[in-house]
């Protein structure tokens, strides 16, 4: 196996620049740059082949069963500059047996060698991805082995109701009065419950990593972007006294309190002036209708442009103004702001304490595969001459839950998780 080396820090000038090394000559592919074996940590200069110093780094090492990959690991510390790194990386180039790493293959070795398992693959990936404390938290449960957990707890479950079923097929000719089938239905409804409630927060999950959309709807000039610059702490929308000024829906990326929401400023509802206004009212009110969320403004005597869904939000828009009364807003003055942001957070974050630890498309697939085999197990449970055909849908149900964490075949799905990881991971 080829020992492989990349830089594991982001590109460009900084004040700290990570190679990471591993593989089975991590450490004796080193002794010429680094004249002798590194040691567990310390400072070493690090030698071209010419013999001129390149630069003098702070080497740490990690021995095979106790690194991320579980192979040998050497992490050279450098000073940050490109021309320092592009040095380092040509002379790694030279050595028997060394190459540059492709992209994720540092945590698929950690993989194949039992460090991980896929759940945490994805978690990891997740956890690189993150941008607000919501998102870390879900990828962290998930990287920490919270879902590995869970599956394994599932799968010795399903493999006690299986060996119950099984040991009255074995003993079908002798006389054994004891009937499994309560204490195997039993298990089989728990299990069907559990794995529901993770496969109905998987969608939540989602929406969590991808982030939540908050749409703001109300008819022309009552401000709408407005409040969305408010939100943004900048002018991300064009705002003026005409009416329609928005024509196409502006979405902004927000922090909001932890969670990941992106605002959508929908163009104003009314009865269209022209054929382009006209498009852009409906491709808002879809996008709305669409969005998790709704923030409706409506002027004085008026309601909202459509129906609201339970949880949508309907303010009185111009606050500053104090025209009419009931719970208001202004994008303009501030005013309402705060509880507006305190409304769809809490709004938002109702909905996130629904969410297990599953949080991919693929592991509601697993899931949903493990429900629909014990739902036909627990059907067949109940009669006595098809214990082999129950046993089967257990053993079924058994390897949906096999496929959370890679213990079948899952090569395309591995693939498309480590090309999403950069270089260096």
């Amino acid at each position: 196996m080829d020992t492989i080396f990349a830089v594991a820090t982001a590109p460009g000038r900084a004040g700290l620049a990570v190679i990471r090394i591993s593989g089975p000559r991590a450490l004796t592919g080193l002794q010429e740059m680094m004249r002798g074996v590194p040691a567990a940590r310390g400072l070493r200069r690090l030698h071209g082949a010419s013999g001129e110093v390149l630069d003098e780094a702070l080497v740490l090492r990690f021995d095979r069963g106790h690194s991320f990959t579980g192979e040998d690991v050497v992490e050279l510390h450098l000073h940050g500059s490109s021309a320092v790194v592009a040095a380092i990386l040509k002379e790694l180039g030279r050595i028997e047996g060394f190459r540059q790493a492709e992209a994720g293959e540092f945590t698929r070795r950690a993989m194949e060698n039992g460090r991980l398992d896929l759940a945490q693959v994805e978690g990891l990936a997740a956890l690189v991805d993150a941008e607000t404390e919501a998102q870390r938290r879900m990828a962290l449960r998930v990287f920490s082995g919270a879902l590995g957990a869970r599956a394994e707890d599932w799968r010795k479950r399903l493999i006690r109701a299986a060996a119950l079923i099984e040991a009255t097929i074995d003993f079908a000719d002798e006389d054994v009065p004891v009937d499994v089938a309560p204490e195997v239905t039993e298990l089989i409804v728990g299990l069907m419950d559990e794995i529901q409630a993770e496969a109905t927060g998987v969608a939540v999950a989602e929406r969590l990593r991808s982030g939540f959309e908050v749409a703001i709807v109300g008819p022309p000039n009552v401000g709408k972007s407005s409040l969305l610059n408010r939100l943004a702490g900048r002018d991300a929308a064009i705002t003026s006294e005409f009416a329609g000024t928005t024509r196409d829906v502006i979405e902004v990326r927000l922090d909001l309190d932890g969670l990941p929401v992106t605002m959508l400023d929908t163009a104003g509802m009314r009865e269209a002036e022209d054929v382009v206004e006209g498009i852009g009212i409906a491709r808002g009110r879809a996008r709305a209708e669409a969005a998790d969320l709704r923030i409706f403004l409506t002027p004085p005597g008026d309601g909202p442009a459509f129906a609201p869904q339970e949880e949508d939000i309907v303010l009185r828009a111009k606050a500053d103004l104090h025209l009419g009364e009931g719970p208001g807003v202004s994008g303009l003055t501030g005013e309402g702001v705060d509880a507006l942001v305190a409304q769809v957070s809490a709004t938002l974050r109702g909905r996130v304490a629904v969410m297990g630890v599953a949080m991919r498309e693929r592991h509601r697939d697993a899931l949903e595969r493990a429900i629909v085999r014990l739902r036909a197990a627990l059907e067949l449970v109940r009669r006595p001459d098809a214990a082999d055909l129950a046993a089967e849908e257990i053993r079924g149900a058994i390897r949906a839950v096999d496929s959370l964490i890679g213990r079948v075949d899952v090569e395309q799905v591995l693939d498309e998780i480590f090309a999403s990881f950069c270089i260096g991971k």
